[in-house]
């Protein structure tokens, strides 16, 4: 079976065969005399559209298992101009996507004979997959164009519940793939009826003349608002064309991607690709390329050379949640869930109201317990193997960076009330402002540092990149600011605190800050797959601008539940991290839990539990990015999100996650 796809595959890839698809009425030239190509498992099901009486069929293939799994549901991609795309779908998905059913849509059957003959068996096609009517009267008379509001109804009326009542299939992954003409149809579907399928690939649709009537489409639904879940979308899009195109087919392609993207959807995913080659020759790359798109939201491990932004990253189609976690060899310790079945119950009813959104836009919920992985849970953008962005989250990170110089023996705790001009033999302290010697670690790292910048002034100096190199970030942060006094040392979020603390690191540390992160804590916990950028100065961000997969959010998380040991090696100065665990200070500002207290770049907030009060600590990043640590339950729990509202998520954390392991 694969061996024959992978000798069609093939051919249709070498020899970039033409499919003249557009808006035109060209014959198509007849196929020569010989066997067709019969491909196993096939199904042919004649299919009536009802309402409008036409006469179709349907191309069914099942994965090879079928029978074999009586219990399992699988994901269904629906293709119209079936007889073109029958054999590069059926090869591509047999080696990316096996589990999958393909359906078929036909042309009519039962069209008028002397213009079947005179245009060929792919006549109706101008009929359903066009939007709108012709503008040459005696040419829409004849071919009767726009009538894609009545095919999709057949879709959704006859095609859609046939296929679902018939076969095991999975109703929240249906895909719509069309190219050309039928990717203008998929274009229409996505903008009147988007809930006929949660994916969609659309190749190369003749758009031309279109846009202002998608336009009107798109106000129609209305604007997307984040309050209203029935305002989205719901839909990941994958649009494609060839770079040798024209630009009056690109441009309004171009348009509808950027028509998508204005909605700012928050459940509306778009990834747009420009495949080598003209509108014909684009076919074959655009389908296998929109396959391996399409089997990153089918699963929650991505290829290990997929390289996509993540706002491109597509939605899952269901969330991926286990109890009894994989052990992936990547030194997280797995065990399966042990809690009673009404708090099991409730994580995975949780599970359900995460994805859908319920509480706002999260990717990942894992839990450990005693050191070991019990609950792992993924969402829209989230994946098992894919960094996922942190924002504030990473000033926890830095701090657990100082924690571990402090252990090594390049600062000592007395060096944290030492100023911070003293480890900085480049700084010129002639020029500073008056009270420099008051910024001390201690106090950037919780937020007093007291610096009070002119924001416009500050604007211009921030792009000069020469004077910023290295410690000429703090040479310019402490001369251009008003003086320091005891006054202005107040908690104040951010304003400069963590990168100062990283010029530090960088100071102390043999080579670079760059190299001991890798070197002295991500390689020692096995993180490798993480990118963590540079700020203008050549320093590593401190306090945002970086990636880890939420399994290795973990791994920091236990690094800090076990009191800065891993496999008996003292990584982080246990005083030292008391101190960043505990609550120093109590900050006064509106956004923070008035609960919540701070330490050096961690937060601290005490959870009761019925009659008994449990200390947590947390990185926190805007967005949703949490590692929540409670000690005395042996407990870790991770959160990755993309949301606005982002303490909405910690009710259900307080309320359902940490007391189902209180014994």
């Amino acid at each position: 079976m694969k061996a024959s796809k992978l000798i069609v595959l093939l051919i249709l890839i070498i020899s970039n065969r033409v499919y003249a698809q557009g808006n035109s009425i060209k014959a198509f030239p007849s196929p020569a005399i010989g066997s067709a190509l019969v491909l196993p498992q096939i199904q042919v099901v004649p299919i009536k559209d009802v309402k409008n009486a036409r006469n179709y069929e349907l191309y069914i293939e099942l994965p090879e298992d079928y029978s074999e799994h009586n219990n399992k549901h699988y994901p269904v991609i629906y293709y119209t101009d079936a007889n073109w795309h029958l054999e590069m779908l059926s090869g591509s998905t047999e080696y990316m996507l096996e589990d999958v059913i393909l359906v078929g849509i036909s042309w009519q059957l039962d069209v008028n004979e002397a213009l079947k003959k005179d245009v060929g068996a792919h006549l109706s096609r101008f009929r359903d997959y066009s939007m709108s009517k012709h503008s040459n009267p005696e040419i829409q008379n004849k071919y009767q164009f726009g009538q894609a509001n009545k095919h999709v109804d057949f879709i959704r009326n006859d095609v859609i519940k046939y296929v679902e009542n018939t076969y095991r299939t999975d109703p929240n992954s249906r895909t719509y793939f069309g190219y050309s003409l039928s990717g203008e149809f998929g274009a229409y579907i996505l903008l009147t009826q988007p809930d006929t399928f949660n994916n969609y690939i659309i190749g190369s649709p003749t758009l031309k003349g279109e846009i202002d009537y998608l336009s009107e489409l798109n106000t129609k639904f209305g604007p997307f608002d984040a309050s209203d879940v029935n305002s989205s979308l719901k839909a990941n899009v994958y649009v494609a064309y060839g770079s040798q195109e024209k630009a009056e087919v690109t441009e309004p392609i171009d348009a509808f991607v950027k028509l998508l993207k204005q909605r700012r959807d928050n459940g509306l995913s778009v990834k747009k690709e420009v495949i080598p080659g003209d509108h014909g020759t684009a076919f074959p790359t655009t389908a296998v390329h929109s396959v391996a798109w399409l089997s990153t939201l089918l699963s929650p491990v991505v290829p290990d050379n997929y390289d996509v932004s993540f706002w491109d990253m597509p939605h899952l189609n269901n969330p991926y949640v286990t109890t009894t976690p994989e052990d992936r060899n990547d030194g997280i310790l797995v065990d399966t869930l042990a809690v009673n079945s009404k708090d099991r119950d409730a994580f995975l009813n949780l599970s359900k109201a995460i994805f859908d959104g319920n509480y706002g836009n999260y990717d990942a919920l894992l839990i450990s317990h005693k050191n070991k992985l019990v609950f792992e849970s993924y969402y829209k953008k989230g994946r098992i193997n894919l960094p996922h962005g942190q924002a504030s989250a990473v000033k926890g990170y830095t701090s657990l960076v100082l924690g571990r110089a402090i252990q090594m023996g390049y600062l000592s705790m007395e060096d944290l009330h030492k100023p911070l001009t003293h480890f900085l033999k480049d700084v010129n302290t002639e020029t500073l402002t008056k009270g420099y010697e008051k910024m001390t670690l201690h106090k950037a790292l919780t937020m007093h540092g007291g610096l009070n910048i002119d924001p416009d002034k500050w604007q211009v100096i921030k792009t000069d990149s020469t004077r910023l190199k290295g410690q000429g970030l703090v040479q310019a942060l402490l001369e251009e600011s008003k003086p320091i006094t005891d006054e202005s040392q107040t908690y104040l979020y951010g304003n400069y605190n963590p990168i100062l603390v990283m010029s530090v690191i960088d100071a102390v540390v043999p080579g670079t800050a760059q190299d001991f992160i890798k070197t002295e804590l991500f390689d020692k916990l096995g993180i490798t797959n993480y990118k963590w950028s540079n700020h203008i100065s050549g320093l590593p961000e401190a306090g945002w601008r970086a990636s880890i997969m939420s399994r290795d959010m973990v791994k920091l998380g236990n690094l800090v539940l076990n009191k800065g040991q891993l496999n008996g090696e003292q990584l982080i100065s246990v005083k030292y991290l008391k101190n960043a665990t505990s609550g120093l200070v109590k900050p006064a500002i509106d956004w923070m839990p008035k609960h919540y207290s701070y330490g050096y770049f961690w937060y601290h907030t005490p959870v009761t539990v019925g009659d008994k009060t449990y200390d947590a600590t947390l990185a926190w990043g805007g967005g949703g990015q949490r590692v929540i640590v409670v000690e005395a339950l042996d407990l870790t729990i991770v959160i990755s999100g993309y949301d606005r509202d982002d303490d909405k998520i910690m009710t259900p954390i307080f309320e359902t996650v940490i007391p189902a392991f209180v014994q």
